[in-house]
């Protein structure tokens, strides 16, 4: 056995902890070590080359790389042996910096620490066996799930690029909440204007299946080949034969059957045969079973279904459909949820009919809004005094913790767009201004020169002034001014934050997927790969990985739609052979490892044994410490592999042996 070991300085994240020099020297010393080398960042072109040629130099026949995470280079450094023609698995890597040298301040005791790690990797390397990757074919097609911005704009990306797309939308239409704004920041261009063509490009593109006011039910299979199941909830219209002439929302008599509107957040309301709003796309209504009188007590005079007798589209019989497509990869795109300014009940919320959140001001001011575009109260009044509260749901500890990114910049927007409507006094009650992006500090300065007033200090209060006229106190400590300021004005607004969607742990179990601690999903790598999840050929756009604005939104939807690209273009997908297996002989059908399995790779075949399937197996290891027989093993962590190590880590330090071959740095 001729063991080659190479420790990496890091730059100082390791060296600056751990002793490398003396490291190298013990590690020399060890039985079947050739050679021991340091380099200061082993991941660069020189210190592969210094692997590769070492190995054929040297004769090595295994490699041990002292270094930082194999999760980030475990890859490199597999393929920089493979390359000297020695089988990549027959590279083992000791993660000095994560698990030494960052964790640890006392040097001396870090280079100990790193000198039982690597003396465990070099018995426990001698044990490792050649491995051969596996590849599966891909299918060419990609799942996108959620038609707001970031979904339209994946779709269409890999929709140019000539691959067939399925954009899944739980609701009647795509287009998610730009599709409620009326302008965006810093440049006030038209929401509508900007993201119907996109809307309409997605339903005229012939390489998009779109399916609205649809779900996934399931999901099954693996990267490349994922299984997916879609349950269509039925619109009790015919999709086919609408042409969206609303004729059969016009003859809807029974306005005794409106309800709120939930498009437009409940300030208006619709009929139970409705479209959700004038750009939707399909432009196909829906009926509301849960309003509609015909569905709830049978007698309707139908007249929707008279005006579109020609056409016969409208089917109460409808029933939902479910569907099964084969993909390669998929797309998360499922949004965010707005918070609930009831939460906080000191602001008023839901009591004083005056305070409002953003998103409901964002309808008030919009042309296709309840009110034409005017900003009037509930009463009908034009506003003369406006707050706008900052940070509500966000750097809040009793809330969110995190910064929504947004709200800063949209209560910039909706200040300048209510002073030009009504023409108002507007306060902002902030925290600090939070305006990072490209023109943003300059869309700040001119909303300020505009007159509006901003007051440093989060509000604290909101409550009536007591006079019966409906206005209301907004209380704050100026903390510029060091003092308490009470101001009145006829309407709060509330900036609310931005939270995961209600059904994120569902989604992630359905998905396999993790989330964070603040319940958006979790990206593989918050620099590296901000996109990929941990399950291969799942990838991430917009809100529902973290708050972002609408660019933010659009360049991540692009950089996954380039992931799922990658993917699928490569024809087939390369599996990592440390997965588990089940020696039958020794296996007694216990089916212990059945249920543990998150991958569901486990199945119980006729000769009642268990079966692990290769391609869906992840070697996550849960079976192989389940099973009460030992017949489950596990590549790459074989017991005589696992039990080397340990033996090598209780060892002591000064086992060693051997003079020491080669030392230094090159």
């Amino acid at each position: 056995m001729r063991t080659g070991v190479y420790v990496c300085h890091c730059g100082t994240n390791i060296a600056g902890t751990i002793d490398v020099h003396a490291l190298i020297g013990y590690a020399g010393s060890l039985p079947g070590v050739a050679l021991a080398r340091e380099y200061k960042y082993m991941c660069s072109d020189p210190g592969q080359e210094l692997i590769r040629q070492d190995i054929c130099d040297y004769k090595l026949d295994r490699v041990v790389v002292a270094a930082c995470s194999p999760h980030l280079h475990e890859k490199t450094f597999r393929q920089a042996v493979e390359q000297a023609g020695l089988n990549p698995f027959y590279c083992h890597m000791v993660n000095l910096r994560e698990h030494d040298s960052w964790v640890h301040a006392d040097k001396p005791a870090a280079t100990e620490k790193a000198m039982d790690l690597v003396r465990a990797a070099v018995r426990r390397v001698k044990w490792h066996v050649p491995l051969e990757r596996r590849q599966v074919p891909v299918h060419a097609e990609v799942l996108v799930v959620g038609g707001g911005i970031a979904g339209i704009d994946a779709a269409l990306t890999l929709a140019n690029a000539g691959k067939h797309v399925y954009l899944v939308e739980r609701e009647p239409t795509i287009g998610g909440h730009m599709a409620q704004f009326d302008k965006t920041f810093p440049t006030l261009d038209c929401a509508a204007c900007i993201l119907t063509p996109k809307m309409t490009a997605v339903k005229a593109h012939r390489n998009i299946t779109l399916w609205t006011y649809s779900e996934v039910r399931q999901v099954e299979g693996y990267v490349g080949n994922y299984s997916v199941t879609v349950r269509r909830k039925p619109r009790y219209v015919i999709e086919k034969l609408c042409v969206g002439c609303l004729e059969c929302i016009q003859a809807c008599v029974y306005k005794q059957a409106k309800v709120p509107d939930p498009f437009n957040l409940g300030l208006s309301k619709r009929k139970p045969v409705y479209i959700p709003f004038p750009q939707a796309v399909p432009q196909v209504v829906a009926i509301d079973p849960e309003t509609c009188i015909e569905f709830k007590s049978g007698k309707c005079k139908k007249t929707c279904v008279e005006v579109c007798a020609e056409r016969n589209a409208i089917d109460f019989k409808q029933q939902a459909e479910i569907q099964t497509i084969q993909v390669g990869a998929i797309i998360l795109a499922t949004g965010f949820d707005v918070f609930d300014g009831a939460r906080i009940p000191y602001y008023g919320y839901g009591l004083y009919p005056n305070v409002y959140t953003a998103l409901e001001i964002e309808r008030l001011v919009n042309a296709s809004g309840p009110t034409g575009g005017e900003v009037v109260l509930r009463d009908g009044r034009k506003p003369a005094s406006v707050g706008i509260v900052h940070c509500v749901g966000s750097r809040d500890l009793h809330t969110n913790r995190y910064c929504s990114r947004v709200c800063c910049m949209y209560s910039l927007k909706l200040a300048h767009l209510i002073k030009e409507k009504t023409g108002a006094d507007v306060y902002n009650f902030y925290i600090d201004i939070r305006a990072p992006g490209k023109a943003f500090e300059e869309f700040y300065n001119r909303v300020a020169e505009e007159g509006v007033v901003f007051v440093r200090g989060k509000a604290a209060d909101v409550y009536p002034a007591g006079n019966g006229d409906g206005r209301l106190i907004v209380q704050a400590e100026d903390t510029l001014l060091g003092m308490i300021r009470k101001i009145p004005v006829d309407m709060v607004v509330l900036a609310t934050g931005l939270e995961p969607r209600a059904d994120a742990n569902d989604v992630r179990r359905l998905f396999n997927i993790g989330c964070s601690g603040d319940g958006f999903f979790l990206e593989r790598h918050p620099k590296l790969a901000p996109v990929n999840t941990f399950a291969d050929g799942i990838f991430l756009a917009g809100c529902c990985q973290g708050p972002k604005d609408i660019p933010d939104t659009v360049a991540q939807s692009g950089a996954a739609a380039a992931q799922a690209l990658a993917l699928i273009d490569a024809g087939v997908v390369e599996l990592e052979p440390n997965t588990a297996h089940v020696l039958e002989d020794a296996c007694s059908g216990c089916k212990t490892c059945l249920p543990l399995c998150p991958y569901s790779a486990i199945s119980f075949v006729e000769e009642k044994k268990a079966r692990i399937n290769e391609v869906l197996c992840k070697g996550c290891g849960t079976c192989v410490a389940a099973c009460p027989s030992g017949s489950i093993r596990q590549n790459l962590f074989e017991d005589e592999e696992i039990f080397e190590e340990i033996d090598g880590l209780l060892a002591s330090a000064a086992v060693g042996g051997g003079p020491v071959r080669i030392q230094g740095d090159l």
